[in-house]
């Protein structure tokens, strides 16, 4: 009684501290009878080691003194069913990430107490325990240096034997919740990068270098769950469908960002193990069945193929990896560009004739591109040789690449010149990627005939002007012609493709063009002529439709996303779109909800921002900077226009225009109401107000439509009665949603049916709003009206 009165007064005390070190000492056993009092005592202890830490060192001594880890460690072998584990994991989770001082830290990782607690026996099955266990894990991983870390790893004769902590987080790697991988991967990526030799030897020795592989092969079966999902989009293109084609595509894209901070963690030796994992795991063995060069077990589909190695590339970006994707891109083409083995062996010809053979000549040339290079020699052997040895121990090249020899269209040009639009996209993707990684060699970047990367006025290397020898006209600059009317046919073509297809080959057309310095020819104008002049007259039917009044400000908000999406670099590119790549919606308008009828409206203005900038790159090799100036200057008066009229539900107005009607609501009955339509400029809407009892000159809004969309129609069985259509949808609640398209499909339309007097007062009233309408409509004609002017004119360079 005394004491806890005594000890109720100076709680940050060394006395206190000793206190509660003994009522540990005393526990024998916990159970649910005492486990309150158990956790109070190790949260109270914690607190004091905390304290200690920065303000009284005396209560750390006694930590040390009474191996207070020792106690810890105790009371979890005698908790019983599992009931102390998780708070005590938590409060030494507090304890060991607040502690600053060296000393402490150095401490409580000796004496193998640390190991010790991440070796106990848990029953992870059920609960919550392992998201604690993996917190503590991470938070032990967050002090090592590379003097604490040779405390938590057993040495035998200067080599790592065991490390608990980098193996009992590798065993929840793969583990279901997000939240407790990402904390795994953090605890792997602070141990690499302690960078001691000794942990890494021990890394990168099987078993334990078996992570890697079971890495990347996890990253493998993403692949073909990716694959059937694109399938299964293709079957039933469902918006459910491609939500969760993206979710998992992202899931994908995690993963490579992961392996990248592997590669990056500045160990060469972890970063050749990644790398040659992702070469042997996964990038070969998709990628060289797609280009007929070997068969594999694996089997994925082209589309997914090269998105998968296209995103590879985007996110790693290694210079093995680089290259090795390049020269086998690249194979079938030095094939072809060789002499036929028959004729080869008539002629006595030593030109190489096996996959072997051309990557030894391959790697003589890349290894004297120039002096400057030399050093960098040992990276890029390293490359060749894996390469080699893939193909001798795992597969043997099939023959039919160089028996066909033939062939007019082999490899990449097979999907370049497929008659899938997807395959074409995505292979000038993968092309146009690769051309632009700083990591490709300039041997490599003039093979695939994109401009080379020079640097200080450099010019022709030997290993350039050795290259005509190897190759007799890059791949892109020798099929330019057909590449154009590929990328033309998908712009142009009708139906329409997908916006965002329509954009990416907007964005390949503008880089081949660019770098090669190339015009159209007059068939190919005359082919972008008919579209452009299909793309106006789409934007000029959609006065006519339901979203004309946020025309002018869509056109202003999708210009700059346009632009963008003409000029970034490839980097920035995601080519998820190849994984979906399907026609717009063609829904009659009779049955077009708002919100099908908002993605048309805005599907329509974005194709014809593409046009006017191709149009305006093609004349003038520029991107167009401002093709709405109009639109600009008035900016502000359009933000105005658009929330026009201040009336909301309840306002009071002044008596203006009206039009006596009733309507039915399913609350209130039959009631005695006015119509209003109010338009202002190329705002305009469609009010319903009632007339306030005691003032006969207002009355008061009870609601409020939009009268772009309203249709109006006289009911043909009841002449007396006027049917409203009303815009559900609002693009203004979810502007992501709707600038991606991705609005919900389902919205249903609201109905209105206003009741006249007699049919010649519904017609009236049919009449009034028809002419409001057209007066909203001329408003929004007449700020297109410079846009659309040269409509009728042909495009001339």
């Amino acid at each position: 009684m005394w004491r806890s009165f005594w000890r109720s007064i100076d709680r940050f005390s060394v006395q206190h501290f000793k206190y509660l070190v003994n009522e540990l000492q005393e526990i024998k056993v916990v159970n649910m009878m005492n486990r309150e009092f158990v956790v109070e005592l190790l949260k109270s202890i914690v607190e004091l080691v905390t304290y200690s830490d920065q303000h009284d060192p005396s209560i750390f001594e006694s930590f040390m003194e009474y191996q207070i880890l020792a106690e810890f460690l105790r009371i979890l072998k005698i908790s019983r069913n599992s009931i102390i584990e998780a708070p005590l994991l938590h409060y030494l989770s507090i304890m060991i990430q607040n502690l600053a001082s060296e000393h402490a830290i150095y401490y409580c990782f000796s004496n193998d107490y640390i190991n010790n607690i991440i070796l106990h026996q848990y029953k992870f099955d059920g609960g919550d325990l392992v998201p604690y266990y993996v917190s503590f894990l991470r938070t032990v991983s967050g002090k090592l240096n590379r003097d604490t870390l040779c405390l938590l790893v057993k040495v035998q004769e200067d080599t790592v034997v065991s490390f608990p902590l980098y193996n009992e987080a590798l065993k929840f790697a793969c583990h279901e919740e997000k939240m407790i991988q990402t904390a795994v991967r953090a605890v792997i990526l602070n141990i690499y990068n302690v960078s001691d030799e000794m942990v890494y030897k021990f890394i990168t020795t099987p078993p334990v270098s078996e992570y890697f592989s079971d890495l990347v092969l996890n990253l493998r079966g993403k692949c073909l769950h990716l694959d059937a999902l694109v399938h299964a989009t293709k079957d039933a293109s469902t918006h459910e469908m491609r939500k969760k084609l993206l979710l998992e595509s992202d899931k994908f894209v995690d993963d490579l960002y992961y392996c990248k901070d592997i590669i990056l963690v500045g160990e060469s030796c972890l970063g050749r193990l990644m790398i040659r994992n992702l070469l042997s795991l996964l990038v070969l063995p998709i990628l060289l069945p797609l280009l007929q060069i070997s068969e594999t077990e694996i089997q994925i589909s082209a589309i997914t193929a090269l998105y998968v190695v296209c995103r590879l590339l985007q996110v790693v970006d290694s210079k093995e990896l680089v290259n090795s994707v390049a020269f086998i891109i690249l194979f079938p083409h030095l094939v072809l560009s060789r002499r036929g083995p028959i004729e080869r062996e008539r002629t006595g010809d030593t030109s190489p004739s096996s996959f072997d053979d051309y990557l030894s000549e391959m790697e003589k040339l890349s290894s004297s591109s120039s002096e400057s290079e030399a050093a960098e020699d040992n990276n890029k052997n390293p490359l060749f040789r894996h390469l080699s040895q893939y193909f001798s121990s795992s597969f043997q090249c099939v023959s039919y690449v160089m028996d066909d020899i033939k062939r007019q269209r082999a490899g990449i040009l097979s999907l370049i010149f497929s008659e899938s639009q997807n395959l074409l996209l995505a292979s000038m993707m993968l092309l146009l990627v690769l051309s632009e990684s700083k990591e490709l060699d300039s041997l490599f970047s003039s093979m695939l005939g994109l401009p080379l990367k020079k640097t200080g006025g450099t010019q022709m290397m030997a290993s350039e002007m050795s290259l005509s020898q190897m190759v007799e006209a890059p791949i892109i600059a020798c099929h330019m012609p057909q590449i154009l009317h590929g990328l033309l046919k998908i712009i142009t073509s009708q139906p329409p493709c997908s916006v965002i297809a329509q954009w990416n080959a907007g964005w390949i057309l503008q880089k081949l063009l660019s770098c090669q310095e190339k015009n159209l020819t007059d068939h190919e104008l005359d082919l972008f002529n008919v579209s452009y002049e299909r793309s106006c007259e789409r934007l000029h039917k959609e006065i006519n439709n339901f979203w004309f009044d946020f025309i002018p400000v869509t056109l202003k908000n999708e210009w700059e996303n346009c632009r963008k999406a003409l000029t970034e670099s490839s980097e920035l590119k995601d080519p998820f779109f190849t994984l979906g790549l399907s026609s717009q919606n063609h829904t009659p308008d009779e049955d077009m909800t708002s919100s099908l009828a908002w993605e048309r409206m805005v599907n329509v203005v974005k194709v014809f921002l593409l046009h006017n900038q191709l149009k305006a790159f093609i004349s003038k090799g520029v991107p167009l900077e401002n093709p709405l100036p109009h639109l600009e200057n008035s900016s502000m008066s359009l933000s105005r226009r658009v929330d026009a009229s201040p009336t909301t539900s309840g306002t009071n107005l002044h008596l203006g225009t009206r039009v006596p009607c009733k309507i039915a609501f399913s609350k209130s009955g039959v009631q005695e109401i006015y119509m209003v339509p109010v338009v202002n400029g190329i705002s305009g809407k469609l009010l319903l107000t009632e007339e306030l009892p005691l003032y006969t000159h207002q009355r008061v809004v009870i609601a409020i439509a939009p009268l772009a969309g309203l249709n109006p129609k006289v009911d043909d069985n009841h002449p007396m009665w006027l049917h409203l259509r009303i815009r559900e949808f609002d693009p203004n609640l979810d502007a992501r949603a709707a600038s991606r398209n991705d609005s919900n499909n389902h919205v249903m339309d609201g109905k209105w049916t206003l009741g006249f007097p007699d049919a010649k007062a519904c017609e009236a009233a049919h009449s009034l709003l028809l002419k409001e309408i057209s007066k909203q409509r001329s408003s929004v004609e007449s700020l297109l009206t410079p846009l659309l002017q040269d409509v009728s004119q042909k495009f001339v360079r």
